[in-house]
């Protein structure tokens, strides 16, 4: 073998090898390139997911702001709407109290709080029913003036018992079914 062959073979040896390397780091350079590819789509869909699932939280607690607030104004009118009406029937209640027909209710409240409470009783109204009530109730009656909008009062002399037969108490025991009736 001359010393031509042995460099010859030297060198084809090294080019093998150094073809090798270059191929190796191209394989390798193909490889980081896929792999940084890979990971920056599984970034993107990853990102993409989570920015998706952000705008439909933020949407969905928009949503339900809004039909809170909705639920809210609604909620607000009606009970405007309710007070309202219960102001009207309380200004219709005094209105009723300058009817013919208010003497005979005091006489069948009055009437009722005897058969209740007994005959020896303490009666008392508004200033304005006071000659009704003294015409209804006799002796029973106490000039006392309470702040009523109608109807009457009715106490035991002890004060052990005592009878709210007036329009505003009334309207409080019932004002569930008045709301009802008004909604």
């Amino acid at each position: 073998m001359s010393l031509e062959s042995l460099v010859e073979e030297i060198r084809q040896h090294a080019e093998a090898e150094l073809q090798a390397t270059i191929d190796q780091q191209k394989a390798e350079g193909v490889r980081i390139v896929t792999d940084r590819d890979r990971r920056i789509a599984e970034i993107r869909t990853t990102s993409q997911r989570a920015t998706e699932m952000e705008v439909a939280r933020e949407r969905a607690q928009r949503v339900a702001a809004a039909k809170l607030k909705a639920r809210k104004m609604l909620y607000e009118a009606r009970e405007q709407r309710l007070e309202s009406g219960l102001r009207e029937t309380r200004a219709l209640l005094t209105n009723y109290t300058a009817t013919a027909g208010y003497p005979a209710v005091l006489k069948r409240m009055a009437d009722v709080a005897n058969a209740s409470l007994g005959r020896q009783l303490r009666i008392s109204g508004r200033s304005e029913d006071a000659a009704a009530l003294a015409k209804v109730a006799g002796k029973s009656f106490d000039p006392t003036p309470q702040s009523i909008l109608g109807g009457l009062i009715a106490e035991t002399t002890d004060k052990s018992r005592r009878l709210n037969l007036s329009f505003d108490e009334l309207l409080r025991l019932r004002e569930d079914e008045v709301r009802e009736l008004l909604a």
